[in-house]
């Protein structure tokens, strides 16, 4: 039975970004500006790749998806905390805490896996050439899309069922500006030690595995391209996959800081700077990264705006 001072609760507060009074305003603007450019420039960069006949490469394929999966991703965030901007702070039901906890859970699991496909794609590219087309043809792409947006949604839902049969007890207050799992977990007055488990258990292999993968890759990547003869060809080469690079090591970067280095040492503050840039500053950055430093998407623009 459930103490005295341990009541069942439907709804929790979300305190959003605390302190900001004076700021208030200029925030709400700045996160709203952000949110609309970081919807058009992913949207363009899906117009590109299924509009454009010189962007149909895999690589392309897969940044389409990577765009679509950053889309969910900010959605799923920025306006809810927009809301808490501007009202300094509110309300969220249980099942719509659990919710967007889900969604951000399938976008972060199918962004892993697509950024794993997205190395393996340019290691086949630079490693080997000559069989590049034969592996990586149409049906080969379209299975590794699939398959990452089902892992994605179903992993998420083996972890999001059991959350939905916890109890949760008072206080309700939640000092953040999205539901994660630790205030989740935090707030249950059941036993949550399965779902922790079952969360190591998942998230070990769909983190690890992935980022140890794209470690392997990009040293083969160098080895390959330190071979090149000319300075010029190397810098080529290089440029194919600086992109995903940059994106890869500030995905990573910060899904580490976050969720693998003990949160005993972070204030709220600092999990809520970590938090705004993997579910903003990051789906935001990715795409004015791919076309900043991608000559083909460049030159899809300057012919798209031309015509």
């Amino acid at each position: 039975m459930l103490g005295k001072n341990q009541t069942i609760i439907t709804e929790f507060l979300l305190l959003g970004l605390e302190n900001i009074h004076s700021f208030q305003m200029s925030l709400f603007i700045l996160f709203f500006l952000v949110y609309i450019m970081a919807l058009n420039n992913n949207l363009l960069i899906i117009a590109l790749v299924s509009t454009s006949h010189q962007l149909q490469s895999p690589m392309y394929f897969f940044l389409a998806n990577l765009s679509l999966s950053d889309i969910l991703l900010i959605t799923i965030i920025v306006p809810n905390m927009l809301r808490l901007i501007w009202e300094e702070g509110g309300t969220i039901s249980v099942a719509g805490c659990i919710s967007q906890f889900y969604f951000f859970s399938c976008s972060g699991t199918t962004e892993c896996l697509l950024l794993t496909w997205m190395a393996y794609d340019r290691y086949l590219a630079i490693c080997h050439p000559l069989h590049y087309t034969i592996i990586m043809n149409l049906k080969f792409r379209c299975q590794l899309v699939i398959w990452s947006w089902f892992f994605g949604f179903l992993l998420a839902l083996l972890l999001i069922l059991p959350i939905s049969q916890l109890q949760f007890c008072g206080p309700n207050v939640i000092d953040h500006f999205f539901c994660d799992f630790a205030p989740l977990v935090k707030h249950s007055c059941s036993d949550t030690s399965f779902i922790e488990i079952e969360l190591y258990f998942l998230s070990v292999p769909l983190t690890l595995f992935p980022f140890g993968f794209i470690i392997v890759t990009y040293v083969c990547i160098s080895l390959t391209i330190l071979r090149i003869p000319s300075t010029t060809g190397r810098q080529k080469t290089f440029s194919t996959c600086s992109s995903h690079l940059t994106v890869v090591s500030i995905y990573y970067l910060t899904l580490f800081t976050i969720y693998v280095v003990p949160s005993r040492g972070h204030s709220f503050n600092i999990n809520k700077v970590l938090s705004l840039l993997y579910t903003v500053i990051t789906p935001f950055f990715n795409p004015i990264i791919y076309s900043l430093r991608n000559q083909e998407i460049r030159a899809a623009l300057r012919r798209t705006f031309h015509n």
